[in-house]
């Protein structure tokens, strides 16, 4: 999960040694998300889909994206092995991410642009993680 300016607000991956390597991937990605963002156009920006679909594929990972009104930008690292995840599952979990970040903005106690620290969000998204693998 990346701020509009681009620095992480919540970071999680499974396995937890290879997170560096994640979180490249997850900056890589950024150029791609703003090709997109930018393709769509400005006479589009009230009507866009908000799931840009697969970022780029690589040998061992498929990247995700999905940007928000607000231009929070979420990214996801697939592991390619796993082909019963289609682009409908994918969707759906970016919506439920969406829905509890919406969540948090909500809380009177969390100030835009820090760090997500929440324990529901923790929760709702090992639960996402541990469905996918």
């Amino acid at each position: 999960l990346l701020c509009s300016q681009n620095y992480p607000l919540y970071i999680r991956s499974v396995p937890t040694e290879n997170e560096l390597k994640f979180h490249y991937t997850v900056h890589t990605s950024l150029d791609v998300v703003d090709e997109k963002i930018s393709a769509m156009g400005k006479a589009l920006v009230d009507q866009r889909e908000l799931y840009l679909g697969l970022l780029y594929p690589t040998e061992d990972y498929k990247v995700y994206g999905y940007v928000t009104n607000s231009k929070v930008k979420f990214v996801m690292v697939v592991d390619s092995s796993n082909t019963a995840l289609r682009d409908n599952e994918i969707r759906s979990m970016f919506r439920k991410l969406h829905n509890s970040y919406t969540d948090i903005m909500c809380n009177p106690f969390y100030n835009p642009g820090d760090r997500i620290h929440s324990r529901a969000f923790d929760t709702m998204v090992n639960s996402m993680m541990m469905q996918v693998c």
